[in-house]
């Protein structure tokens, strides 16, 4: 049962992060396209990891990057308004590189059966 609790508290605050982050937060550094690929919540829900990525180029990359670490207080000031828990999680955010390191890799195998690269 408390497993079931857990996974629907994670699912949850993936898709209410990933919406407060898309039209909550009026920062306009935040540019690209900005995806919460996963997240790891403490047993106690005190803490919480979320990993994400951000599909832009490099300039517009690290700006987002950078207002999102700045604005971690207002994301989690925004999550206790939105889910009603005892205790909001300390959020710890982590990028999450996986989606241009796999966007990477097909563009190498297209090139490659195209015989552009031998």
């Amino acid at each position: 049962m408390a497993q079931y609790r857990n996974e629907k508290i994670r699912k949850t605050l993936m898709k209410e992060i990933s919406d407060i982050i898309q039209k909550k937060l009026n920062d306009s550094r935040i540019g690209g396209i900005v995806s919460i690929t996963d997240l790891e919540i403490a047993h106690d829900n005190s803490y919480a990891k979320v990993y994400y990525s951000v599909f832009a180029p490099d300039d517009v990359k690290d700006k987002t990057i950078a207002a999102i670490e700045e604005d971690v207080p207002k994301i989690r000031f925004e999550v206790g308004r939105r889910i009603r828990l005892r205790l909001t999680p300390e959020l710890h955010f982590i990028l999450d590189d996986s989606l241009e390191r796999g966007d990477r890799v097909t563009e190498l195998i297209n090139k490659i059966s195209k015989g552009e690269i031998k």
